[in-house]
């Protein structure tokens, strides 16, 4: 069975099962191992001197152990194939966590920032109704490169392999790639290395929102706009989205209790964000899933 017939069947099973509560409740999940993994190499060797150095031995090391687990369980079919990658997707997941930011903002603001907390980074204690709108909104679409589009890219690219190289990459840079005091040596290598292997999946994903959307006319103001963007790679299909739902994002944030002055995203569009908005983004993730899993059929069709 070919890299593509194995992630059309993949992509179906994470949209299909997601992460059951009941299997994780008593199965270590694959991205808790990659997490330990990387908070025990933090603990050990982000010290001292030549903390760069230490930073990029660790992400080397944790790059060759993910490619020689990923080969050791190819060996043993498709079926485990299918199911590894399953479990490395993040359709499902990620539009629940999401809809579940629309489903407590409608109770309260309070229960909006307490459950937006659990999917971005900043600060949340004050936030407002569009604030945190617009937070999911954004965790929406970052994370549907990242923990979609980007992991199905790389399995078709190399399989298992650089399925894992990529997940514990990217896994790596959630937890050290950060320019503080802490992690700006240490983390260097794991945010660097995370960059490039989001390059080309990042703006893959922008395409495909423009196309879902009829935003190809507008593409020039949303690779401006993602060019503009404190990330790389999470303009891109920050852009498509605003311009697909007709709504500005990014702008002003504070993070650690310190306002930062972020432009925005299609500046013109709606600031005024409310839970519809967020039911709205969710199904522009499943558009979005959609054509790319469409795509892929494509592919397995022609033989691919």
């Amino acid at each position: 069975m070919s890299f593509v017939t194995i992630l059309l069947c993949a992509l179906f099973l994470d949209a299909a099962l997601g992460e059951p509560k009941w299997l994780w409740s008593r199965v270590t999940h694959p991205a808790i191992v990659m997490g330990h993994t990387i908070a025990w190499m933090d603990k050990r060797f982000n010290r001292g001197a030549t903390r760069r150095l230490k930073g990029v031995a660790s992400v080397f090391a944790l790059g060759v152990s993910a490619v020689l687990i990923g080969a050791f369980f190819a060996q043993f079919g498709a079926l485990v194939q299918i199911i590894i990658a399953a479990m490395l997707l993040a359709q499902k997941s990620l539009t629940q966590h999401v809809a579940k930011v629309a489903t407590a903002l409608r109770q309260s603001t309070e229960q909006g920032r307490s459950e937006v907390a659990m999917i971005v980074g900043r600060d949340t204690a004050e936030m407002d109704d569009p604030a945190i709108a617009r937070s999911a909104i954004e965790s929406a679409a970052e994370n549907l490169s990242d923990g979609v589009i980007a992991p199905a890219f790389w399995f078709l690219i190399g399989g298992l392999p650089a399925l894992l190289l990529y997940k514990v990459t990217n896994t790596a840079d959630s937890m050290i790639g950060y320019r503080t005091p802490r992690y700006e040596a240490f983390g260097w290598a794991a945010a660097r290395f995370d960059d490039l292997l989001n390059l080309i999946p990042a703006r893959l994903t922008a395409l495909i929102i423009m196309l879902a959307y009829a935003q190809a006319p507008k593409w020039r103001s949303i690779v401006s706009e993602a060019r503009m963007h404190r990330s790389p790679n999470a303009g891109w299909p920050e852009a498509a989205m605003a311009r697909a739902l007709g709504v500005a994002l990014s702008g002003p944030r504070s993070y650690d209790g310190v306002m930062r002055d972020f432009p925005f995203v299609n500046e013109t569009g709606r600031k005024s964000l409310s839970a519809t908005d967020i039911d709205a983004a969710v199904r522009a993730l499943w558009v979005t899933w959609g054509i790319f899993t469409s795509l892929v059929f494509a592919l397995a069709l022609f033989g691919f």
